[in-house]
């Protein structure tokens, strides 16, 4: 992605995706504990979840924390308790100390945010499961599922930006997924896929924002 003429609007918020980009998400670790849980196998429970379209169903809103477990444990044939999901969750997400470290740099120059591809239980349980945010970032940590779409959809950004009085062409949002950038850009934000904390480096130090 190139960055903007020189006299483009200057950079004032950084948006984060969360999951390969502030942490490593391991989802066959936490299929294979909802497996030891249920009856069913990874590979079931991958397609009644995820290929179903029922888990984003939940990111784009379509349900609360409460329907969303009572539907996750009926399609993986077992009552899946609150503690159990987050303990699932929880064990797959390996913190990343060097893009945390990053983004704590980052808020010397701009404001930054979160907006990650979840639902409300993930919002509802964000300090169990990964409690470095939380801090770090605020009220600016934000989930789809409370924009009433998804990523790469252009409205989630709108109105992410809509919500914290930010023009788009005052945002970068950087993702792993290229689909989720080019949603921000046809939204008129900047974008930056994410392979690595040193090609992020190297976008920011276009806009003036260089750390250690």
């Amino acid at each position: 992605m190139q960055a903007g003429p020189r006299n483009a609007m200057p950079l004032g918020l950084v948006i984060f995706d969360m999951d390969q980009v502030l942490c490593r998400y391991d989802r066959p670790l936490r299929l294979r504990r909802l497996a030891a849980l249920s009856a069913r196998t990874p590979e079931e429970i991958f397609a009644a979840i995820w290929q179903s379209g029922f888990e984003a169903s939940s990111e784009a809103g379509a349900m609360d924390a409460e329907a969303y477990l009572r539907g996750f444990g009926k399609r993986m044939g077992y009552r899946l308790s609150r503690s159990q999901w987050v303990e699932a969750r929880r064990m797959a997400m390996t913190p990343f100390p060097d893009m945390l470290s990053l983004v704590a740099g980052i808020k010397q120059y701009v404001s930054v945010a979160v907006l990650t591809n979840n639902g409300l239980l993930t919002k509802e349980t964000i300090t169990l499961l990964f409690p470095e945010l939380p801090p770090l970032f605020g009220s600016n940590l934000m989930f789809s599922a409370e924009f009433g779409t998804r990523k790469p959809d252009r409205q989630v950004y709108q109105r992410l930006l809509a919500r914290l009085g930010i023009a788009p062409q005052a945002a970068l949002m950087v993702d792993d997924d290229a689909d989720n950038v080019a949603g921000a850009e046809a939204a008129d934000l900047r974008g930056h896929v994410f392979d690595g904390i040193a090609g992020l480096k190297k976008r920011l130090a276009v806009f003036g924002i260089r750390t250690t």
